[in-house]
Parts: structure tokens; sequence; C-alpha cells
């Protein structure tokens, strides 16, 4: 159901982006109010407290928002206070700002490996994930688990390449079991 939430809400803002050719505004302010709430705990728990009433959540988002973001953005959080979604917000702005980045072209991978890699290595990933992928630019986020053993698993959006020795072992575990009980 959240998502379902996000993905409408975040595809009328990114519709209105569109439309008014504001997509570099509305990504930047999405990643600002973001930003914002995450080092403000007490904004955000304050939103989303039941004892405060809708205009005094509107005001504070008045006073904190409306002389910083588009009269747009602080007009689409006061529709979701009075919608009673505030709550979403975050998954909203998230859900925003990756259809802008898709719409864009603009990747994100994560890629885990077992060690850490070299800037050589890292440009050759990066290289080939813009070679078989739509993207005209990717981001690229590297983690490193030794629990992998070795190889290395990529993630974009929700399509995982696994090609780790941890995996593989596991694989050949499961067919021997197989055989051994066959």
């Amino acid at each position: 159901m959240a998502k379902l939430i996000s993905k409408t809400y975040g595809e009328a803002l990114f519709e209105i982006a569109m439309e008014g050719q504001k997509t570099d505004i509305f990504l930047q302010e999405a990643q600002d109010i973001l930003t914002i709430l995450d080092q403000n705990p007490e904004l955000d728990k304050l939103m989303k407290h039941p004892k405060v009433s809708r205009q005094e959540k509107e005001q504070v988002l008045d006073n904190v928002f409306l002389s910083n973001v588009s009269r747009e953005m602080t007009g689409f959080m006061k529709l979701l206070i009075n919608k009673e979604r505030y709550s979403e917000l975050p998954k909203i702005f998230q859900y925003l700002i990756e259809r802008i980045r898709e719409e864009r072209k603009i990747g994100t991978a994560y890629v885990t490996t077992a060690v850490n890699l070299s800037a050589e290595k890292k440009a050759a990933i990066q290289k080939r994930l813009l070679e078989t992928t739509a993207y005209k630019t990717i981001d690229v986020c590297y983690d490193v688990d030794q629990a992998i053993i070795g190889g290395m698993i990529i993630r974009i959006k929700d399509r995982v390449v696994d090609s780790s020795v941890r995996t593989k072992l596991d694989e050949m575990k499961k067919q021997l079991l197989q055989i051994q009980l066959g």
C-alpha cells in the first residue's frame, strides 16, 4: 500500500515538474527537504505528531520552507498534511528523485565485492555497466563484504547479478545434496 501511495503522489509531482519544466528545481528541493528532515528528526516528529493541528503543521512548513523552496513544493507538502499522508513524504520524494534520474537516464548501481577495488577496476566496472545498460551516466556505490569470498554482486534497481563465490558454493552444495538424496 505504501509503495502505491508513494508512486501515485510521486508520479503526480513528477508530472507537475515536467509540465512546468522544473525538474531541476524539484530534484534539488526534494533532496534538500530530505536532508533537512534527516538532520532535524525533531521537525519530522513534530510534523507527524497527531496532537499538532493541521493549521499548526502548515504554519511550521511555511516558517521552515516557504522562503527556501518553491510554492508548488510547499503546496504539495501541505496537501500531504491535509490528506494525512505526510508520513509518506520521504518515500514520495525518493520516488520523485529516482523518476527524474530515470528520465535523464542516470542510473545507480550497487556493487558488492569481497575486497576493496582499485580505481582502475572501479572505472572498468563503471564502463562495463554503461555499455550494458541504457544509462548515459551511472553512479556506482561500492561495498565490501568478505562473506561473499570472491566475485561480485551487482544490483541495479530490482535486478541482481550475483557472481559471488559464496553463491556458487551454495548452488554446488544444493546440487550435491540432491544427488545424495536421489
